[in-house]
């Protein structure tokens, strides 16, 4: 598979499913000095123990994340319901939660700040100038910090995106862009998303993905090289647009996810 020298490899440190320290052991024995960090606990009621252990790690935070804790993942139809932004009872408590996981982010000296939106329609006016402003919100929160506020691919076209980044102009928005989540959801090719989106990718998960035989359901998320991504060609793609950023390992299923990941780094780096 071809190499990836020319980036930082880094891991999400909830695909790991353990505390900081187990987090930053697993680091070490696969040789990586990259994390994708959580921000759920940082805004929790374990915030300050889970900052200590953070700031103690002899790491390098490429980009924070944060989840909103109504999101639904059990169905396509469940995470479109409550995914992201979008549900109006949770606005509130979801936009004081970016907000502080925004604080934290710049806290710890790191400069991007991920989520995923919900999924964007333009279909229905009022629905999508709803999503706008909340995004503008968050945005200018993450403007504010000195961060740019990175948008999570899958739940949209690629070019639906593009079209909603270009409406939007705001020069701290950016793409967390996910190769699995565009054939999870079943939304086009991953290589042609990467140059549609290629003036906003900031940084990168390396996940792999089978897309789903039953329009409207999940597909399967397999191990790095195992799925229809094309490794070679998304790297050769990351190279064509200029990439220069971290690409973090996710692996959100499977039994051995550890193991999956040494895989991926292994496979990235030979």
């Amino acid at each position: 598979m071809a190499k990836s020298s020319k980036w930082s490899i880094g891991v999400c440190s909830w695909s790991l499913q353990t505390d900081v320290t187990g987090v930053a052991d697993t680091m070490r024995q696969l040789g990586i000095s990259q994390v994708h960090l959580d921000m759920g606990p940082a805004v929790g009621e374990s915030a300050q123990a889970y900052l200590k252990a953070v700031q103690a790690q002899d790491w390098t935070i490429s980009a924070t994340m944060i989840g909103f804790p109504q999101e639904d993942y059990s169905t396509l139809e469940a995470i479109q319901r409550t995914g992201g932004i979008v549900p109006d009872d949770c606005w509130d408590s979801n936009r004081e939660r970016f907000f502080a996981a925004a604080d934290v982010t710049r806290q710890l000296g790191v400069k991007y700040i991920s989520t995923h939106l919900g999924f964007i329609d333009e279909s229905d006016a009022g629905y999508a100038q709803k999503v706008k402003e909340r995004t503008q919100c968050l945005a200018e929160k993450a403007a504010e910090n000195g961060l740019t506020f990175l948008l999570e691919t899958g739940q949209e076209t690629a070019a639906d995106l593009k079209a909603f980044l270009q409406d939007l102009k705001h020069p701290n928005i950016g793409v967390n862009f996910d190769p699995a989540n565009i054939i999870l959801y079943d939304k086009g090719d991953p290589i042609e998303s990467v140059r549609t989106l290629g003036p906003w990718i900031k940084h990168i998960h390396i996940k792999d993905a089978t897309r789903t035989e039953t329009p409207g359901t999940w597909g399967a998320e397999v191990p790095w090289g195992n799925g229809q991504v094309g490794a070679e060609a998304f790297l050769a793609a990351l190279t064509e647009i200029g990439f220069a950023g971290t690409i973090a390992i996710e692996r959100e299923a499977g039994d051995d996810r550890v193991g999956d990941i040494k895989l991926a780094v292994e496979r990235l780096t030979a």
